[in-house]
Order: C-alpha cells, then sequence, then structure tokens
C-alpha cells in the first residue's frame, strides 16, 4: 500500500485494487477514513497510521462510499483496530452487513475483460461485516472536515454516496467519478448498475464548487476540480 499526502490534512492510500484517503482534523486530533481497501488492509492502513505519527484509534469514523468489497473489505479488520464507528449509506448497510447481496453491475461490453482483470487482482474470500453500521442518508453533515456533507449518487450502486466538505472545497466521489488511466481526465466510474443515474450523479458532483476531488480509482484533481469534472460531465462520452 503506498501513501501519499494530498494536503497536510489529507491522504491517500492506495491498495493493488482502488484506494481510501484519511483526513485529518488538527483542531481536534481525530481522522476519518473515508473507504477502507480490500480484504486484508486493515492492519496496513494502522500502520499508515503509526508511520503518520497517529494511532489508529485517532481515526472515529469509517465512511463507506459503496458496498463493493474493493471498498468494504478492511472495514471491520481497521474498526476492530481503532474503534471507529462505520457509516454507510442505509440502502448499502444491509448489503455490508451480509444480510442480503448486492446486485450485480449491468456491464457495458467494453467493461467485461477489464473487471476479469481486476478481480484476479483482489484477495480471495468474503469480507468480514462490521459488527456495527451508521446508517447515513443525503444530506447529513458528518461531525469532520467542519461539515461533511453526504450526498447520494446512485448508479453505481443504489446507495452510493459521495463526501462533501465545502470549507476545505474537498469531494470524495467514491466510484461515481474516475480518473481516465492515460489522460487522467475525470470520467463516469466504471462497473454501473444503472447508467443513466451515474451520469446523472457524475453530473451533480460537477456542479459543487471544489477545488480537490479524490475518486476511489485513478490520480486525484487537486486544483480546480469543479472544472475539470464540469467539462468531462458536459461532453461525456463512454470510452470504448
Amino acid at each position: 500500500m503506498d501513501v501519499v499526502e494530498l494536503l497536510p490534512r489529507l491522504h491517500l492510500l492506495r491498495f493493488p485494487v482502488g484506494q481510501a484517503y484519511l483526513w485529518h482534523d488538527p483542531d481536534t486530533g481525530a481522522s476519518t477514513l473515508i473507504d477502507a481497501g480490500p480484504l486484508g488492509s486493515g492492519r496496513p492502513i494502522a500502520a499508515a497510521l503509526t508511520a503518520l505519527g497517529r494511532s489508529p484509534s485517532a481515526v472515529r469514523r469509517i465512511v463507506l462510499t459503496h458496498f463493493h468489497e474493493d471498498h468494504v473489505g478492511g472495514a471491520a479488520e481497521f474498526a476492530a483496530l481503532s474503534g471507529a464507528e462505520v457509516l454507510a449509506h442505509r440502502l448499502e448497510a444491509p448489503v455490508i452487513r451480509g444480510e442480503r447481496p448486492g446486485p450485480p453491475p449491468v456491464f457495458e461490453e467494453w467493461e467485461r475483460p477489464i473487471h476479469a482483470e481486476v478481480a484476479k487482482q483482489l484477495p480471495v474470500g468474503d469480507p468480514v461485516p462490521p459488527d456495527e453500521i451508521t446508517e447515513v442518508r443525503d444530506g447529513d453533515v458528518l461531525d469532520f472536515g467542519d461539515g461533511a456533507r453526504v450526498i447520494h449518487v446512485p448508479g453505481h450502486t443504489d446507495g452510493s454516496i459521495a463526501l462533501h466538505l465545502p470549507s476545505h472545497s474537498v469531494l470524495f466521489t467514491g466510484d461515481a467519478v474516475a480518473a481516465a488511466p492515460v489522460t487522467g481526465s475525470a470520467m463516469l466510474g466504471v462497473f454501473n448498475l444503472d447508467r443513466a443515474r451515474a451520469v446523472a450523479s457524475f453530473r451533480r458532483l460537477a456542479a459543487l464548487e471544489t477545488q480537490v476531488a479524490c475518486f476511489g480509482h485513478g490520480d486525484p484533481v487537486t486544483a480546480n476540480a469543479s472544472h475539470v469534472l464540469g467539462k468531462s460531465a458536459d461532453t461525456y462520452k463512454p470510452p470504448r
């Protein structure tokens, strides 16, 4: 796992598949983890915190953007190590708890070989559900980043969420948006359940005023993010 400082209070945690983000509030000494990587990521995340000079117990909450295994796999392990609260949208929580299966993506033909390659890189095994999940909804404001607003962005999954920190002009998109592999420009996330809703969610996020956009896959945009997302959303055509 690679750890990359994006801002003095924001680090990217990059896994072989996908990535998570660590936000720190220096006034309270508390940190927030956005997504938790694939199965087995809990201890590497704890080690990364220690290397940054912070205790894993400083992480007060883990916010999961959606139920896919490369985002929730490490949540239960890290929650047990840190005592952090786990949060997810009310539509995702039953899937993450293991109460029902998550619906599979509706693949575009060009996505199938990509998905097959990604699946080979994921650890074998089923994620262990967290002991408890606090359910959130669109418009909820979480107690970090001077007010982190939950934005429901369905399409990738039914209960996908993004997090917007208006006071810091930072946006965490989950897999609603991604960085294009070659150009680095913003693009619609892949492997969606409902493409039309996903495009609408992409455009909703692009309308926000943000400087920094942190994606579930690909390099973040660290300057003028609303322009980058808006330009892509206005002319969006899926790659072929």
